[in-house]
This record gives structure tokens, sequence and C-alpha cells, in this order.
């Protein structure tokens, strides 16, 4: 679903702030965005001459890497700005296979639970509301007219809200575009709530998923909105805390922020 690499995940970074020395910094030497300190830094550490200790290289990485971590920054701090929205119930999911032939579905490999008459009608008859590009650019045809909000690329930093799964699951996705200036601790933090938020929205989508183990989430009834609702809910806490990781740990790579 994102493109970081599982040995990119898997491969540790303590972060902007800390030195490595030994065996750990020895293996990073030539490593992109670290740099191995001098003589004069090894000292002030009280490090022998010619040890070899390497730290995150913030110069290079921010040469590199500032509209990265502007715009990041622009996109956490607005979507904690903004009051959350639970009442769009996953239904991006549905309004991607609208009126599409089995053969075209983004899934084609999963049933439709209610075929694809029914799946039409939970669309038809309720109301659709996505925030997130991201989810909306996978839109059908005939359902992009439906959504009441128009996202896009270009307004993306005015439309996140902190109560849409999809926007909650992209912390993930500032957290290993920004490395190695954050901890590996903060990236899969974010990684398994994105995880659990993605099993949980599959759960809710129009997708079967009874054999692989994941029992629906029946939005198309009150009982299952009232259930998706109650899942957001407990995403977009945990969200929110993660959100302030991430905020609190660019601060110091952003002294002068473009908007």
């Amino acid at each position: 679903y994102y493109t970081q690499k599982p040995g990119q995940l898997l491969r540790w970074h303590p972060g902007a702030g800390v030195v490595l020395t030994g065996e750990r910094a020895a293996a990073r030497t030539g490593w992109k965005h670290y740099r191995t300190l001098d003589d004069g830094e090894l000292a002030s550490l009280g490090l022998a001459a010619g040890s070899v200790a390497v730290t995150f290289d913030r110069g290079k990485f921010l040469a590199d890497r500032q509209d990265a971590v502007t715009f990041a920054g622009i996109i956490l701090r607005g979507t904690a700005a903004r009051p959350a929205q639970f009442g769009c119930f996953g239904l991006h999911e549905w309004a991607m296979v609208y009126r599409q032939d089995k053969f075209d579905l983004r899934h084609e490999y999963l049933k439709l639970r209610l075929g694809s008459a029914g799946t039409d009608q939970v669309v038809e008859k309720n109301r659709i509301r996505c925030s997130h590009f991201d989810a909306f650019r996978f839109y059908t045809p005939d359902a992009i007219a439906l959504n009441e909000l128009t996202p896009s690329r270009e307004n993306q930093r005015h439309m996140e809200q902190p109560g849409c799964l999809h926007a909650n699951m992209d912390l993930y996705k500032w957290a290993y575009k920004l490395l190695p200036a954050l901890p590996s601790e903060l990236v899969m933090d974010c990684f398994e709530l994105s995880w659990r938020i993605r099993a949980m929205d599959m759960q809710a989508s129009p997708y079967d998923l009874e054999e692989w183990g994941y029992p629906a989430i029946r939005i198309e009834t009150a009982d299952g909105k009232a259930a998706y609702v109650e899942h957001q809910r407990a995403f977009a806490a945990e969200a929110a805390e993660l959100r302030g990781r991430l905020a609190a740990a660019l601060a110091p790579l952003t002294p002068s922020e473009r908007q």
C-alpha cells in the first residue's frame, strides 16, 4: 500500500541528535544522511581520537529533503488543527466499485458481499463525503459526482482532517519519508497503527473477507455504522498522539517554515 520496502522498515535508525559508536557506527559509515564525527567532536564527547562515531547529518538531509519536511509539517499541523469528521462510514471503498463490472473491480480477486446491484444501492442511499484525495482519486467515474467534496493534490493541505482513516494511516507515510531524521521506534508505531486501520478499513468495505479471517463491519446497517464510528474515534485518538510525536520530531528540522 505504501512505497517503503520491508528491508527499509527493518533497518534501525536512532533519529536526530543521537551519536552511535562501536559496531553500530562502523556499519553506518557511508550511509546516506549520516556523517562521521571529527576529532574535535569526539573529544567533546570524551571519545578517543580516531574512534568511529556517526550521527544524523542534518545539513545534507535538509539539502535533499527540505520540501518534504516542509510539506509534512504543513499536513501534520493542519490536520491536527481541524475538527474530526466521523460521518463517512468508509464509503470511499464502495465508491471505488460503484457501477463497475466484476472484472474491473479494484480488488478483483475478492467477492462483493452484496453483489454489484446491492453495492450500488448502498452508494446511492448514503451521503458520501470523502476528504482524502488518495482515496477519492480511485473513485469510479460515476461515483465522482456523488462525493460532496472535491479533494485534490493541490488542496490536500486544506482538506485533511483527523477523523479520516486514510489521513491517520498516512502518518506512517510521513514518518518513513523523513527517515533517518526520526527514530525507527516512532516509524514502527505509525506502521502498526496503519496496519490495524487498513484491516478495519477493508472490513467496512463492500468486499467479503470472512474467509480471510476479517468479519464484515456492515456499514449498510445502523449497527454497522455505529461500530464503524466507534473504531474510527479510537483510531483518531491514537493517531492524535502519534501526530504530536511526529510534529515534535519535525520541529528541530523546520526553524523557518514556508507556508
